[in-house]
Order: C-alpha cells, then sequence, then structure tokens
C-alpha cells in the first residue's frame, strides 16, 4: 500500500467533499420543504391532493434513486428541461429525500393527542396559532431522529451523482483512481471521508437535538 500518490490530488478531494456536503444540504433543505407541504396535504380534506401526494410517496420511495436521477438528467431534456448535472442530481435527491421526509413527518404530526389539539381550540387559538404553537414543535422533536438518520443515508446517497458527471466525492475518486491506479488506496481515503462526515454530522445532530428539545436522559 502506497497513499503517497494521493497527496498531491488533495484539492479535487476537499473540492469534491465541498460538493458532496452542497448537494446535500441544498436536497435535504428542499426535501424537508416538500415533506412539511406534503404531510399537511395529506392531513388535509383535499382528496385529490391527498392521492397525488401518496402517488408521489410511492412512486419515489418504490423506485431506485438512481433511475430518478438519469430520468432527470437524460430523459427531461426531451421536454425542454436541460439541468447541468449537479441541478440534476439536486432535484431528483431532493424529490427522494422529500417522499420520505412527507411520511416522516406526517407521522410526528400523528404522534400529536387530539386533546391537546382541542384545548387549544378550546381557549381561542385560530387554526395556524394550534398548528404553530401546539402540533409542530412537539411533531418535530418526535419526527427529528428519524430526520436526521434519514439526512445521513442522503449523505450517502449523493455518490450515484457520480454517474451523470456530478463533480462530488465519489466521482473525484474515479478520476484519481484512473491517474494512480491506486485502486485500494483512493477507495480507502474516499470511505474514510465519508464515515467521518456521517459520524460528524450524527454528533451535531445529537447536540442540536439535546440543545433545542432538552430530551430527558434515559434511566
Amino acid at each position: 500500500m502506497n497513499f503517497l500518490p494521493l497527496w498531491r490530488y488533495q484539492n479535487q478531494l476537499i473540492e469534491g467533499a465541498i460538493v458532496t456536503l452542497e448537494l446535500t444540504v441544498i436536497s435535504a433543505l428542499a426535501g424537508l420543504v416538500i415533506g412539511i407541504a406534503g404531510a399537511v396535504a395529506l392531513k388535509g380534506r383535499i382528496t385529490p391532493l391527498r392521492w397525488m401526494v401518496r402517488g408521489y410517496i410511492e412512486l419515489f420511495r418504490n423506485t431506485p434513486s438512481l433511475i430518478q436521477i438519469f430520468i432527470v438528467f437524460f430523459v427531461l431534456p426531451n421536454f425542454g428541461l436541460k439541468l447541468p448535472a449537479f441541478e440534476a442530481a439536486a432535484v431528483a435527491l431532493s424529490l427522494y429525500f422529500g417522499a420520505y421526509s412527507v411520511e416522516i413527518i406526517r407521522a410526528g404530526l400523528d404522534s400529536i393527542p387530539r386533546s391537546q389539539v382541542e384545548a387549544g381550540q378550546c381557549i381561542g387559538l385560530s387554526g395556524w396559532q394550534v398548528f404553530r404553537h401546539i402540533i409542530l414543535p412537539p411533531a418535530l422533536r418526535n419526527a427529528y431522529p428519524a430526520m436526521t438518520s434519514q439526512f445521513v443515508l442522503l449523505l450517502l446517497g449523493t455518490s450515484l451523482a457520480s454517474q451523470v458527471a456530478a463533480d462530488e466525492l465519489f466521482h473525484v475518486a474515479g478520476f484519481i483512481e484512473s491517474r494512480t491506479y491506486r485502486s485500494f488506496e483512493v477507495y480507502a481515503v474516499i470511505c474514510a471521508v465519508y464515515f467521518a462526515m456521517a459520524m460528524s454530522f450524527k454528533a451535531l445532530f445529537a447536540v442540536i437535538g439535546l440543545a433545542a428539545f432538552r430530551w430527558p436522559r434515559r434511566r
């Protein structure tokens, strides 16, 4: 084993890691918006809208995310919508993450007892005030662990963007491997970088969870 030939590619590795983080954060934020909107739609009374959201969830949760990226990047240009590799991957991953976020947030909303909603209505709160002050905070608290786990899975799933030549970490790894012919060393380093990023986010989310929600310690 010889890792020294990889040292001259450190800038490319850093740039690839940054692109991976950007892709993850953008997809997660967009997916979170989709998740909240979809969860509210599922809880609403507009039946056709609920059917549409349910169909979207089933479609994106039961098809490979790689195919979804391919459709956005290769198929949509036939309909006049051509996106660069990074943007195409971000759109596909946002929709994929959003499909899971809808169910996670919906479960969080369903976890709120009906009695709490009725209590808010009894003291004269509007529908928005009930949602904002009574339903949303504990729903987010209950959904937070699952959302953070899904975020880490999204981070690891960004490697699929390399298949459309997005300049993220895994794509950079392929470039370096083709230049150095050090397959084991290259992918060992890439694996370590992904592991470090995943563990860092897990630690960050744990701190945020304790600070924001003040979870009680288990006895």
